[in-house]
């Protein structure tokens, strides 16, 4: 039976490389990040990408939908941007006497959520049902979104003029927040003399297909995790629930978002056991965003989520 499901795990991680590898060639000397938001993605979580503009955020989510072979929308957040210009609309149809729909770009497999928090919190609060529920209410009538679906948020700093933060119910939808950087000097100068990052993601083929990504999301979720590593993540938990340094501690939603995540690390480290170090690999990305600390501000989360991991001792 192990031996069978080696095979399995073995026939998936081929077209899974070749993704990570052609997307490392156009975002340049940022693996990590690339495999914190292939890890997202195999465990059928949001990403939300957060830095300063001009280091890749868009670029990034372009690359991985079209290395997946997804269907991709970008949906540019704006002040003046309105819920139906992402779910869609009702017109009136002279011919027929009826009121027809037209779906909005909300209605893709990738959704590309660009500078989310410089729309309202209306225009925000459009892709709430979206992301949990898989589904979308017009006119109160339900449509189911395609399979599989992604949200990938991109947000400026909160310092930033023009920006509304993101309530806490919706950071909870997105499983990980990353930070891209600044590229180290080599990174860079590779990024200076190279062509036209446009360019390349013009000339993308996609690498797997949606069948292929299915079937990892899948084998993701079966990935083996035992009672001590539970043990170890329930600790975590109750550290932030029991800890003064926290304003509130983590849901369980969050334990299953840092179990999901862990799985799918585990399983792009052609494990088939969920180790504590996955649990630590992933846990700043899947957790920082959901602790807020007392005396720190935001840009102390992921320290905090940091200094979580330091006072959590391992079964």
């Amino acid at each position: 039976m192990l031996l069978e499901k080696k095979e399995r795990l073995d026939a998936h991680s081929s077209p899974l490389a070749d993704v990570m590898a052609r997307a490392g060639d156009i975002i340049l000397g940022k693996e990590h990040q690339i495999q914190l938001a292939m890890a997202c993605i195999l465990a059928k979580g949001h990403l939300l990408i957060e830095d300063v503009p001009g280091v890749g955020k868009t670029t990034l989510s372009h690359v991985l939908a079209s290395l997946l072979g997804l269907h991709y929308q970008r949906i540019q957040f704006t002040s003046d941007l309105l819920p139906a210009d992402i779910v869609g609309v009702s017109i009136f149809d002279r011919e027929s006497s009826t009121f027809r729909f037209h779906p909005g770009p909300v209605f893709s497999q990738v959704i590309l959520a660009d500078e989310i928090n410089r729309a309202s919190p209306k225009a925000q609060s459009a892709l709430l049902e979206a992301m949990e529920e898989h589904q979308v209410t017009a006119d109160g009538e339900t449509m189911p979104l395609p399979t599989p679906f992604f949200v990938i948020a991109t947000q400026n700093p909160s310092h930033q003029i023009g920006t509304f933060p993101l309530p806490e119910s919706q950071l909870d939808r997105f499983l990980m927040r990353i930070k891209l950087g600044y590229p180290n000097q080599a990174a860079e100068r590779a990024l200076l003399k190279g062509e036209d990052r446009r360019e390349l993601i013009a000339k993308i083929t996609p690498a797997m297909t949606v069948a292929q990504l299915l079937a990892l999301q899948n084998a993701a979720t079966g990935i083996f995790v035992s009672d001590a590593l539970i043990d170890y993540v329930q600790a975590l938990i109750h550290h932030t629930r029991d800890s003064a340094h926290f304003e509130m501690g983590l849901s369980p939603r969050a334990g299953l978002a840092l179990l999901r995540a862990s799985q799918a690390w585990a399983m792009m480290a052609g494990r088939q056991q969920v180790l504590p170090e996955d649990v630590q690999a992933v846990a700043p990305s899947v957790v920082g965003h959901r602790l807020r600390a007392i005396t720190s501000g935001e840009t102390k989360i992921l320290d905090a989520a940091q200094e979580l991991l330091r006072n959590v001792a391992i079964p």
